[in-house]
């Protein structure tokens, strides 16, 4: 499966470097070993996508509850998934 996701600019050009291999996201999304997360770079300031696109195959994923970075009521609903790619 593709599975498109925008990504703020400097998180795009962490991935880039090769510096990041992993994603934290809203587990609001199916996500397995084998699928392709296609990250389109997003300018929050600008409300527009960039151009700029990666493709990276999904190598793992694992969910949790105990990261407070979205609103309660979506971490309680759909909690989170990290997910490593190469």
């Amino acid at each position: 499966m593709r599975i498109k996701k925008k990504i703020w600019p400097e998180f795009f050009q962490k991935i880039l470097d090769g510096d990041k291999t992993f994603e934290v996201r809203l587990a609001d999304f199916e996500c397995k070993p084998g699928d392709i997360l296609v990250l389109e770079e997003w300018n929050p300031e600008t409300k527009e996508y960039t151009g700029r696109v990666l493709e990276k195959k999904v190598t793992y994923v694992t969910k949790t509850k105990n990261i407070k970075f979205w609103p309660e009521k979506d971490i309680e609903k759909y909690g989170y998934q990290i997910i490593a790619f190469k």
